[in-house]
């Protein structure tokens, strides 16, 4: 099935060239079946790129999906076109009386500042207590992970000496768990953070499962199936030369750029790097929405109500 992205928006060239079906509203309506409503809350500066990135994993599963765009009323980025934003994104005051059964919250480049620093934490605040009763899943990302287990648990993060930069080996550490549906026991995961949760912080909370982890890197991935929320450090939706155009934005700041290890054939910038987490990027997001599709209510307005 296809993904319902809103007309206009320019990752649909990007996604139909690489074969991805993308429809209008018009023909999804013809299909006589109720859409998975998926609400982006895309904090990332790059917004154009994240919206691709996201598009192409959900929209790679015999499920139809609807994706809304949502954006912060406290917050205006300097890095997007307003116009952008004004055809594309959903001031989040519009749809918060709407139901959805998922909610992706991505990760910000601002994970070195406290939480209560940030302009937007009371807003966001407010919309990850609002998610537990308009939205059935949440997979929060990166610094959006952090964030979420900070405002629900009190978990801190931990500033590193160095970035993690690069793409690691994690281990999968429960392969019964839906999430974890067909990955290999080892997959590579693209990291880049400044920050990290540690294993000691979540001893007091039992109910929260980490499901994938790393030796080089730490904990990846975590799952509090109490709320349904899903809490991923990292980045298996990035492309292949992300982590590239970062090492490269560095060096053009004039700063001395961190080569992203296990990344760049033989550690050779001007060598093509290639992807070795996709195919687990588009499992992995794959048997998310599934996890949603099998629980969350036919009529999308019994979602909090579970």
């Amino acid at each position: 099935m296809p993904i319902m992205i809103p007309s206009g928006l320019p990752a649909r060239k990007t996604l139909e060239a690489e074969g991805v079906v993308v429809i209008g509203k018009e023909r999804a309506q013809r299909q006589d079946i109720r859409p998975m409503r998926i609400a982006v809350l895309n904090l990332m500066p790059e917004k154009i790129t994240t919206e691709t990135q996201l598009a192409r994993v959900l929209g790679s599963t015999p499920l139809q999906i609807e994706m809304t765009l949502v954006a912060l009323e406290t917050h205006k980025p300097k890095t997007t076109p307003e116009q952008h934003l004004l055809d594309f994104y959903q001031p989040f005051g519009k749809i918060k009386n709407q139901k959805f059964d998922g909610l992706i919250v991505t990760g910000a480049p601002i994970e070195r500042m406290p939480f209560e620093d940030v302009t937007y934490w009371r807003e966001l605040g407010h919309i990850f207590d609002w998610s537990n009763q308009h939205v059935h899943s949440t997979f929060n990302l990166c610094w959006g992970a952090q964030a979420a287990l900070y405002h629900f648990y009190g978990i801190p993060k931990h500033i590193l000496k160095t970035k993690k930069f690069g793409v690691y080996d994690h281990k999968v550490l429960d392969h019964t768990s839906l999430l974890m549906r067909g990955l290999n026991d080892v997959i590579a995961v693209p990291v880049s953070r400044h920050t990290e949760n540690r294993k000691l912080d979540f001893n007091n909370y039992p109910q929260l499962q980490i499901l994938m982890d790393s030796v080089e890197a730490g904990i990846c991935m975590v799952l509090d199936p109490e709320k349904r929320h899903v809490h991923m450090f990292n980045h298996l939706e990035y492309d292949a030369e992300t982590l590239k155009d970062e090492y490269l934005r560095d060096a053009e700041k004039g700063t001395p750029p961190l080569m992203p290890e296990h990344y760049f054939p033989k550690d050779d910038p001007t060598k093509k790097p290639i992807s070795r987490w996709r195919s687990s990027a588009h499992l992995l997001f794959g048997n998310w929405l599934n996890m949603i599709y099998q629980a969350t209510p036919y009529d999308i307005n019994q979602i909090g109500q579970e």
